[in-house]
């Protein structure tokens, strides 16, 4: 897959974001509107997703979408 360490380093700044809130996967999944297991694999660096679903994440963490891809601002995910 193209950009894999993009991928896991968006996938670790959302989860990095999202405990910061206290929030579980199911917690921000349910108020995102999005399958549990769909953050689960974004976290992971599994799938590369839409765009539409990151203005989603970011409004629902109450961040701007930029924060998302702030990966100086939270450690690297671990390699696979």
């Amino acid at each position: 897959m193209r950009d894999q360490e993009k991928l896991n380093r968006f996938g670790a700044r959302l989860r990095h974001l999202r405990l910061a809130q206290g929030l579980t996967q199911e917690a921000l999944a349910a108020e995102a509107g999005l399958e549990f297991s769909q953050i689960g694999r974004i976290e992971r660096g599994i799938i590369n997703t839409s765009l539409s679903t990151v203005f989603v994440l970011a409004d629902t963490l109450q961040v701007d979408v930029r924060e998302l891809f702030d990966f100086a601002s939270s450690p690297s995910a671990p390699q696979p």
